[in-house]
């Protein structure tokens, strides 16, 4: 037993050369706690490869013995695998292959040997993490805890364990508490040069523990490269402590995952200033459903004009970019100078529907359109449903989108209209003419119009201010009906051009109106007239008791005389 007694490579040889020429009866060895080194170990896997020697026990912890050490041993035991027993190297760093080199002599069919890598808690912390993925955790490079309820104090002691050299380690879902945190980041912050992934994606790290990961990021000998963060509880001020850490440790990370959190506008500004710092080499930046809004999106643009050469990812799928912010983005895409390869702003099914509108309709950058007219392609039901996912998503900022003669049914236009439910800011003109889109249809459009953010009219104002007022009189829109009873003087108020607008207009279905014990005036016939002579679907027209005189026959009969006048039957 020689533990703990100053020796170094040379008092190691003095006592190797001892045993080397009368080998034949030491069977237990104890040099732990001496700075022995690989020199040193050398030696012993010299003694070790005498046939004579008879060692059983060899306990070499902490003795500063790296990876070509272990690899001196396992080359020692190979050569005589018959005695050795139990070889203690807890404390020691066996780098990337260490452990493996000598693990494998526990497959050889003539070896007895018990190997220590860890002391006891850590190697609780072992037999418990291979209960659960069934692997020695010492040999893996990625663990994934994901799903598991685990208390991360349970795991703390292998991962700052210097035999334990994960890559990436993966804990997603986890309820992580504030002291899950601060124990975790002490324990990769023990052990942080091997970890390049790190994943805590949906766990409520929320900003107490993005402080404390922050000491982490900070650390020299930190090696992330990959950061996954995706819905964590962050916001602003979480993203600050991240931004600091970055910033004063820049050069290894390349990608950055902080989807899903509410960084809003303020916490994307901060990641800019970051991008500006020529030594941070970020390659893939995810910011989904940030709350970003045009004030991010142009502060990222100027981030990136200012350092280019680095970024050549970025995804902001499910924020409003504003009426700028898409083009700010895409033009850095057109200039050379810049290494951003893949701008992403929709989801899935909206991608498709913005490919379907290039590759098939020949359709050019329609997220940069104000104005887009599909008539002429007779979308139907089933290219309407097609084009729904885009028109929903916030990049779309189109104001006026025509759809004549489209072949559009109630099926259609419920997938169009819902669309504009979930984007209703931008759209201020709709057409719909010459499509059946039946009474559940123009329901739908009731509904939409209903909405406080919808900025769109279905009519001209005129025809508009009509419809709203017979609303209110009727209790349901005109627009659902096909007769229309205003007898008795219902109209009221409502001047007659402004019904006529309105029964002229395409959306009206109107076949048969009423017009019963009315107080007519010349005026009010005229107007009449104007509807008779426009192309409407009029068919019926009852002016039973009204007071016409002859002059408003007259006037009327103007409009009856028209070729585009349907109507079939005049009371």
């Amino acid at each position: 037993m020689l533990k703990n007694s100053s020796i170094t490579e040379e008092g190691c040889a003095a006592l190797i050369s001892a045993f080397d020429s009368n080998p034949s009866n030491l069977i237990e060895l104890d040099l732990s706690g001496n700075k022995l080194e690989n020199s040193g170990i050398e030696k012993i896997f010299l003694l070790l490869k005498n046939p004579q020697c008879k060692f059983m026990k060899l306990k070499l912890s902490d003795c500063s013995i790296t990876e070509e050490g272990y690899k001196a041993l396992a080359s020692a035991l190979r050569s005589n695998p018959s005695h050795l027993i139990e070889l203690d190297l807890t404390g020691n760093d066996p780098g990337q292959s260490g452990v493996k080199q000598l693990s494998d002599l526990l497959q050889v069919k003539n070896h007895k040997l018990k190997l220590r890598f860890l002391g006891p808690t850590a190697d609780e912390a072992c037999q418990y993490v291979k209960g659960i993925v069934g692997k020695n955790p010492l040999l893996l490079r990625e663990l994934n805890l994901s799903e598991n309820k685990l208390r991360v104090n349970q795991i703390t002691a292998l991962l700052q364990d210097k035999h334990c050299k994960l890559n990436t380690l993966i804990l997603n879902n986890s309820d992580i508490t504030e002291e899950d945190c601060r124990v975790l980041a002490s324990a990769l912050n023990s052990n942080p040069s091997n970890l390049t992934e790190l994943n805590l994606s949906q766990t409520k790290l929320r900003n107490s523990g993005m402080k404390i990961f922050s000491t982490l990021f900070k650390n020299e000998q930190c090696r992330l490269k990959k950061l996954k963060f995706n819905s964590i509880c962050i916001t602003e001020e979480g993203c600050s402590a991240l931004v600091s850490a970055f910033n004063s440790n820049p050069s290894n990370l390349i990608e950055l995952d902080l989807s899903g959190n509410k960084l809003g506008d303020s916490g994307v500004t901060q990641i800019s200033s970051l991008m500006r710092n020529v030594q941070f080499s970020l390659q893939i930046l995810r910011l989904s459903d940030c709350s970003i809004t045009e004030e991010g999106y142009n502060a990222l643009a100027s981030a990136l004009r200012s350092n280019p050469s680095h970024l050549i990812e970025l995804d902001l799928t499910g924020n409003d970019p504003g009426q700028s912010g898409v083009k700010e983005l895409s033009d850095l895409l057109q200039d050379p100078n810049y290494q951003l390869k893949t701008l992403r702003f929709l989801g899935r099914a909206a991608e498709e529907a913005c490919k379907y509108l290039t590759e098939v309709l020949h359709i050019k950058n329609p997220l940069l359109l104000r104005e887009l007219n599909l008539s002429e392609h007779e979308l139907g039901d089933t290219g309407v449903n097609q084009i729904s996912a885009l028109l929903q998503d916030k990049h779309c900022k189109l104001n006026t989108l025509t759809l004549k003669n489209s072949s559009i049914t109630e099926e259609g236009c419920a997938a169009l209209i819902s669309a504009f439910d979930s984007n209703p800011s931008n759209l201020i003109e709709l057409d719909l003419s010459g499509n059946k889109l039946g009474n559940s249809g123009i329901e739908k459009i009731c509904l939409l119009l209903k909405n406080p953010q919808c900025k769109f009219m279905k009519l001209n104002p005129a025809a508009q201010e009509a419809c709203e007022y017979l609303t209110k009189v009727l209790g349901t829109s005109p627009l659902l009906l096909t007769e229309l009873d205003l007898s008795e003087d219902k109209l009221g108020d409502l001047d007659g051009e402004k019904l006529s607008a309105l029964l002229v207009d395409s959306h009206s279905k109107l076949e048969k109106m009423k017009l019963n014990n009315c107080e007519l005036t010349e005026k009010s016939c005229s107007v009449l007239a104007t509807v008779l002579s426009s192309k409407t679907i009029l068919k019926e027209m009852n002016l039973n008791n009204s007071r016409l005189l002859d002059s408003g026959v007259k006037v009327i009969c103007e409009g009856l005389k028209k070729s585009v006048c349907e109507l079939k039957i005049l009371k």
